[in-house]
Formats: C-alpha cells, sequence, structure tokens
C-alpha cells in the first residue's frame, strides 16, 4: 500500500529540513521526499495549507491500565494521543499493580498490541510497588524492553536507593525519571505557594521542595555517572541547577509539560479542581524561566504528563481533588498558540522538542522523516482554531486544564506504522 502526502510543508527537525515537499509511504515506511512527487499506485492525501512533522514522542504520560480502567485504558488512552498527532508515547508504571515485575511489563506490551493504535513504550518501576525501598529487577525489566525507569507519582526519597538505582540503570544504558520533590516540604500542599496560594487560603507547595531533590539527583548523577532526566521541570532554581549541571558535563536531561510552559498559579483562582496538578502551576516568573530553558536547550523536550482521572476525583472541594489533567489532545496547540505564535519559540524549536529529542532521549529510532524511517507522521492546520470543550476529547477522562480556551495549530491527520489512524478530527 503506497499514501502520497501532498502539496505541504514539512518541518523535520532531525534532518534540517523545513520546505514545500510531497512525502511518499509505501507499507510502514517512508520511501521519498522530494517535490511534485507522483505515483499512480499510491493513495493521495492533499494537505495543501497544513505542515507536515514527524510524528510526536511523548516521554511521559498515564494510561492508567491496569488497575485504574475507569479513569483511562490503553486503547483510549492511545486514541487520545493519536488525536494530539503522539504516534509514540511512554507510559509510567504507577498502575495497580506497579509495573515493577516481568509479568507487569509483559501485560502493557501484549495490550499495547492488542488495543493500542500508537506505539507504547513501557516505563518500569525504579523501586519495588514504587515505596522507594528495594530496587526492582532494572536489569530483567530494561532486557524486556523497558526503555526508563522511573517511580513517577512518588519521589524516591532515601538518596541511597536513588544512588543504587542511577549505578545499576547505568548497566543498561537506560536513564532514570525522576519525580522530584520533597515530600516532607510538600506536607499537605494543594498549589504553588505565593500571592495566590495566601489570597486564596490554600496550603501552599513551596519550589524549594522541587529545587532540593533536582540539586540532589545531579549530585547522585554527577557521583555514579549515571544517566539522568528531570520529570515536569516547573520553577526557576530548578532550571538554573540542570543548565550548570549540563556545563558541567553531567549526564542530565529534562522534560516540561505545556501546562507549566503556558500557565501561572493565577489559573488556580477560580478553585477550578482542573488546575490542582503536581508539581503545581508556578508563578509568571517560574514560568518564564523554564520557557527560556525550553528555549536555550536547557528543557530538552515536552511532555504531556497526561494523568487522567474520573469525575469522582475532580468534582469536589479542592483539598480532596486528585492532583493531574490530560494533555494528549491539547499539547501541540498548546504550544503553537502560547509560544510559537507569539514568537516565544521557533515553529522548528517546538517541533524538535517534541519529537527528535525525546525519542534521543529513550534511544528509539523515533520523530523524523528520514527516507528509510518508520512512517510514524502527523500534519496540523495553523490555521485552525477553536475553543476546547468536552464535546471533543477523545480520552475517557475529561479533566483539562485548558478547557475553555481558545487555542489554534491543531492535528488533522496522524499516521502511526504508515496507517492513517486520525484524519480531519476524527479517529479513522
Amino acid at each position: 500500500m503506497k499514501i502520497l502526502l501532498k502539496a505541504s510543508r514539512v518541518v523535520d527537525p532531525s534532518q534540517g529540513l523545513d520546505a514545500a515537499k510531497d512525502v511518499l509511504i509505501q507499507d510502514d515506511v517512508i520511501v521519498k521526499i522530494g517535490e511534485n512527487l507522483t505515483d499512480k499506485d499510491a493513495q493521495i492525501i492533499d494537505l495543501k495549507g497544513k505542515i507536515v512533522t514527524p510524528g510526536l514522542v511523548d516521554l511521559h504520560c498515564h494510561l492508567r491500565e491496569p488497575g485504574f480502567e475507569g479513569a483511562e485504558t490503553i486503547r483510549t488512552g492511545t486514541r487520545s494521543a493519536a488525536m494530539g498527532g503522539f504516534t509514540s508515547v511512554c507510559c509510567m508504571p504507577n498502575t495497580q499493580p506497579v509495573i515493577d515485575d516481568l509479568a507487569d511489563l509483559r501485560f502493557i506490551q501484549l495490550q499495547s498490541q492488542q488495543e493500542g493504535v500508537v506505539e507504547v513504550y513501557p516505563v518500569a518501576a525504579i523501586t519495588k510497588n514504587s515505596q522507594g525501598e528495594e530496587l526492582s529487577e532494572i536489569g530483567e525489566l530494561a532486557r524486556l524492553g523497558a526503555l526508563a525507569i522511573s517511580d513517577d507519582g512518588k519521589p524516591v526519597m532515601n538518596s541511597s536507593v536513588m544512588r543504587r538505582a542511577l549505578e545499576y540503570s547505568k548497566m543498561f544504558g537506560i536513564p532514570v525519571m525522576s519525580h522530584a520533590e520533597d515530600l516532607n516540604l510538600t506536607g499537605e500542599g494543594e498549589m504553588n505557594e505565593g500571592y495566590w496560594s495566601t489570597v486564596l487560603g490554600l496550603a501552599g507547595i513551596p519550589n524549594v521542595s522541587e529545587d532540593v531533590m533536582i540539586a540532589r539527583d545531579i549530585l547522585l548523577s554527577e557521583f555514579t555517572d549515571g544517566r539522568l532526566h528531570v520529570c515536569h521541570v516547573s520553577t526557576e532554581r530548578g532550571v538554573d541547577l540542570i543548565r550548570q549541571a549540563k556545563r558541567r558535563g553531567v549526564k542530565v536531561t529534562a522534560e516540561a509539560t505545556p501546562h507549566h510552559l503556558a500557565l501561572t498559579d493565577a489559573a488556580v483562582r477560580d478553585y477550578d479542581t482542573n488546575t490542582k496538578i503536581k508539581p503545581p502551576l508556578r508563578s509568571e516568573r517560574d514560568r518564564d524561566a523554564v520557557r527560556q530553558g525550553l528555549k536555550d536547550g536547557t528543557i530538552d523536550a515536552i511532555a504531556t504528563d497526561h494523568a487522567p482521572h474520573t469525575i469522582v476525583d475532580k468534582e469536589c472541594e479542592y483539598k480532596f481533588a486528585t492532583f493531574g489533567t490530560i494533555g494528549f489532545e491539547t499539547a501541540f496547540p498548546v504550544i503553537y498558540t502560547h509560544l510559537v505564535e507569539p514568537g516565544i519559540i521557533t515553529l522548528n524549536n517546538a517541533v524538535k522538542a517534541m519529537t527528535c529529542t525525546p525519542a534521543s532521549v529513550l534511544g528509539i529510532n523515533r520523530g523524523t522523516l528520514k527516507v528509510g524511517a518508520q512512517a510514524n507522521i502527523m500534519a496540523f492546520d495553523p490555521n485552525l482554531e477553536m475553543t476546547y470543550e468536552q464535546s471533543h476529547i477523545v480520552s475517557k477522562s475529561k479533566n483539562s486544564v485548558f478547557l475553555g480556551q481558545k487555542l489554534k495549530g491543531f492535528p488533522v491527520l496522524t499516521l502511526c506504522c504508515g496507517k492513517v489512524i486520525m484524519s480531519d478530527r476524527k479517529m479513522v
């Protein structure tokens, strides 16, 4: 089977490409990129006025299966990802049971093959049951296909355990993905500690609860020469710590989420529980520092931290609501609307942070449109603007912090392994 994507602008940072090109796909592989391509046997898809990029790669999401299928499943989550232009996603292990042994990891792989519409790469737990006490079988999990280890949702509070995790993961060439949070400093915090927490009467989470753990993990990475990846960076000091570490040659990478790049803690002022996120939405100064970190390369990737929750988890008092927001379907339009269109970062930088760079962190051959690469492709319409509503959401959960916002640049086509999964904002 052949597909010819016609009359489109192609942006592929992996090969420095930004030009009007056609893309020819045969079976599941890109076979040619050029101008005015023709092929009488190909299905032609007219993408005039659209922009084609590699399929987006998400370093960090939660698919909730097994154990929390009321919020999301691999089936619904991967469809939500496809609607957002994602073709490769890394699911975190904080399921029930936690993904800390071979049987649980294999379940994710088999379920993804049977029910998923995009590629799912499981991340295994650092410690057994993510309790932060005893290391999981890191070597066996890596050999079976875990691309990284993380106790995301919970920090590894014990520094000795974190040290051993960095040492063991180094043997197998995979990164440790750190949820940087000191629980003793977080306490019962509900939002960022600052002006708005005082005005709203909500318990605050100070920046330093994140900063001290980023500093600790950087020092441990430097000491062990292990690979550290810092999840969802949200503070000015955190960005600066990572910047300094990179200058020293520490093997550290980092990600930021669209919500931390777009919003501030002022969004909490109406007590919308969808704004209850961890790490919390920070101050304008923090947000601008994270944006600058993305611009100068300190922050390597943009990751959704897609965190679905049921109505029961969110439709309650702010104090009792669960932390998290969904993010697959709004990630690209949020970045396009809040960062690309205002000129804060270039389109090339945005696409790079959502394709080839996260693929590089994971060590997978994705996020590229090079000839011979797997045909994982996204096309978006830079002029498609709409107010994001619950009726647009494909995810099983509806807890989006961007509900009611006018966004621009929505994906209109997603191909994974050469197959059209989403077209014209509808699942195929």
